[in-house]
């Protein structure tokens, strides 16, 4: 019987099927390097005014609540009214260059469009109001955002993240009185964990359902 395809054929199919195993192999580890090495952690987002948590914050020891004050009530943590920012600098630096955008926003009556740090998918819920109710410290998710000129991103937040989280939460949680204390470290946090867990009434079943983040 002749031969229906040439010898030939067979080795280019040998060939294409090595290069698609190869190709999928690079993707699977290209992948793999993305997730653990997301672009934009800890770059900083370029701002209208290049506001400085470190001079605020670990300088001058301004209280988070004092600019995001409805972090402790709403999903959103706010961002603060320049009225906010011209308590201070209506009297101090008001002639610097830097701050030359935020003065002319105040007399314009036109507000300055910040960046957003972090961006979250519309079908992903979050609150920060419960995440504070329950003892969630801010520099578990923003890091030493005292320490940072300039702000960035801390955490890439994709979903395996948070529920490493939600799935051992003992490990995060403290005294709500402690909540933006951002250098605070408890002496065992496993037995304080478990100690607040029961306190704050937390079901880590509960916690990885489906419906506490998408709603």
């Amino acid at each position: 019987m002749a031969q229906l395809f040439p010898r030939r054929l067979a080795f280019w199919v040998q060939l294409c099927l090595v290069a698609a195993t190869i190709s999928f192999v690079s993707w699977v580890f290209l992948w793999r390097w993305a997730m653990a090495n997301p672009v934009g952690v800890h770059d900083p987002i370029e701002q209208p005014v290049p506001f400085s948590h470190k001079h605020h914050v670990g300088d001058d020891g301004i209280d988070c609540r004092y600019c995001h004050q409805s972090v402790e009530q709403s999903a959103f943590a706010g961002i603060p009214p320049l009225s906010t920012c011209m308590t201070c600098h209506s009297q101090l630096y008001t002639h610097q260059k830097v701050l030359a955008p935020l003065l002319a926003a105040f007399e314009s009556g036109v507000p300055l469009h910040w960046q957003r740090v972090y961006k979250l998918p519309d079908f992903v819920y979050f609150n920060h109001g419960i995440h504070i109710a329950k003892g969630i410290g801010c520099a578990s998710c923003h890091g030493p955002i005292d320490e940072m000129p300039l702000t960035a991103k801390q955490e890439n937040l994709t979903m395996q993240w948070c529920l490493a989280c939600h799935r051992d939460p003992a490990r995060h949680l403290r005294p709500r009185d402690e909540v933006f204390n951002l250098h605070w470290q408890a002496k065992d946090q496993l037995a304080l964990g478990a100690t607040l867990m029961h306190k704050y009434h937390i079901d880590e079943h509960r916690l990885t359902d489906c419906s506490t983040c998408h709603r």
